[in-house]
């Protein structure tokens, strides 16, 4: 019986041991941005440094797709995700001085994080990749002040490993994060002491995660209850076909895009003709020239599907609208007429089509159409 006993308790203290065990492992976000896969390289060594203590995990995540074929298997993160960990390690080129566009893209879609308190409390580093070196700390520090508002706990290197790295060649360390000078010719980069202190900075912050475990609470982003729909599918559904993109008639474009808003200009052009042409009160009726701004936001849509490479759900939002319709003088129901358009753009698009608008009357339109569409959108 006092060996059943003495069975049962070293059972049930294996239990605690591995539960306490399993309270103890933490795990990583590595989140980075890479061009040229400097930055990549020098994350490996950031995750193998966090790693090399047995109860932490590195998960190496980029927070945009990329065309780079080094970067092509690399997942991309979501900005929901980041409160589950217990610390991040982020990662950018140098971009005159500043964190990369990739990366400030990502850093500003996470206001809702912010707002709900999500990473207050949680530890992170940051490592970077330049090019002649000029502008790392203060990109660096940019990249801090992002994170600081977030109230993150940050995690520096200071000098550490500084005294192994040698001093005949000009070497990335900083006492803000690790960095790589990747344009010096006839050396390799990351060099061999580069990739050791970044290394030694994944040591430091595992050490640091693991420390911070469970003082910190994983607070998740209010949920959002709309359940955005695939817009092709919506198409389908509603029976609405978009026309093949109208070829432009002289020295311009279907489209042009600007940062992440897209510039279209449209006429009534339905199966290669101007549906319903003419001025309104003299050829065509109200009704004709709705119809007539329904077909030509149609030709609108097409055109955006084209810029956003035929992704639709990559619309964040129609931005404006302007209806300029062929009427006569003392015509004032331009509003009315536009609304077939408006409407349209908000059974597409829901929420994210709702748009500012102006409307207006013009002696007379190119190719006698009687209206003509200018849009301005936002895309991913």
């Amino acid at each position: 019986m006092k060996k059943l006993s003495i069975f049962f308790v070293f059972i049930l203290l294996l239990k605690i041991t591995t539960v306490m065990a399993q309270d103890k492992t933490i795990k990583i976000l590595v989140l980075i941005h890479s061009d040229n896969g400097g930055t990549y390289e020098l994350a490996k060594e950031i995750a193998s440094g966090i790693e090399s203590d047995k109860n932490a995990l590195a998960v190496i995540k980029q927070v945009k797709e990329s065309p780079n074929p080094k970067l092509k298997n690399i997942p991309v993160a979501s900005v929901e995700e980041l409160p589950s960990y217990d610390g991040i390690a982020f990662g950018s080129p140098v971009y005159f001085g500043n964190i990369s566009t990739g990366m400030s893209e990502f850093l500003s879609k996470t206001v809702n994080l912010w707002t709900n308190h999500s990473l207050e409390g949680m530890p992170a580093t940051v490592f970077m990749s330049a090019g002649s070196g000029a502008g790392k700390e203060l990109a660096l520090n940019a990249f801090w002040n992002s994170l600081a508002v977030h109230g993150m706990i940050l995690v520096s290197n200071g000098i550490r490993g500084y005294e192994n790295i040698s001093k005949t060649i000009p070497q990335g360390n900083t006492v803000l994060g690790t960095t790589s000078l990747a344009s010096l010719k006839d050396v390799e980069r990351p060099t061999k002491d580069e990739r050791g202190l970044a290394e030694l900075q994944g040591r430091n912050f595992a050490k640091t995660a693991l420390a911070l475990k469970g003082t910190f609470p994983k607070k998740q982003p209010a949920a959002n209850t709309e359940k955005s729909q695939d817009i092709n599918d919506l198409l389908k559904q509603k029976n609405i076909i978009l026309p093949q993109v109208p070829q432009p008639a002289g020295n311009y474009k279907p489209f042009v895009r600007s940062g992440n808003l897209v510039f279209i200009n449209q006429v009534a052009l339905k199966d290669g003709k101007i549906l319903n042409p003419g001025k309104l009160g003299v050829d065509v009726t109200e009704q004709q020239v709705k119809e007539a701004a329904k077909a030509t936001m149609l030709n609108v849509i097409a055109v955006l599907k084209e810029a956003t490479g035929g992704d639709l759900n990559k619309v964040k939002q129609c931005v404006q609208l302007t209806g300029i319709f062929n009427t006569k003088e003392d015509y004032t129901k331009h509003a009315d007429l536009m609304n077939a358009a408006s409407d349209l753009t908000v059974e597409v698009f829901g929420e994210k089509g709702k748009h500012a608008r102006a409307t207006l009357g013009a002696s007379s339109i190119p190719v006698n159409s009687s209206v003509e569409i200018q849009a301005i959108f936002e895309v991913e």
